[in-house]
C-alpha cells in the first residue's frame, strides 16, 4: 500500500512538472525575423559593405523585438 502510494504520488508530481515545463516553453517561444539580402544590393559588393549591411539588419531586428512590449503571464492579467 504504501509503495502504491508513492508510485502515485511520484507520477502526480511529474505530470505536474511535466504541465509546467510545457507552458513556460510556450511562453518563451518567439518567432525571430529572417534576414533577407536587400533586392537593391549588387551582386559585386564588397565584404566589408555586406558585413556592414548584414549588422545593421540584426541590429533592426533586435531593436524591433526590445521594443515590442512583454506579454503579461495569464496570472496577472
Amino acid at each position: 500500500m504504501r509503495a502504491a502510494l508513492g508510485i502515485v504520488s511520484l507520477l502526480l508530481a511529474l505530470a505536474i512538472v511535466g504541465v509546467l515545463a510545457k507552458k513556460q516553453v510556450s511562453a518563451t517561444r518567439s518567432t525571430v525575423p529572417v534576414l533577407q539580402p536587400a533586392a537593391d544590393a549588387p551582386a559585386t559588393a564588397t565584404v566589408r559593405a555586406q558585413s556592414q549591411q548584414v549588422q545593421q539588419q540584426y541590429q533592426q531586428a533586435i531593436e524591433g523585438l526590445v521594443q515590442q512590449a512583454r506579454p503579461l503571464p495569464d496570472d496577472e492579467k
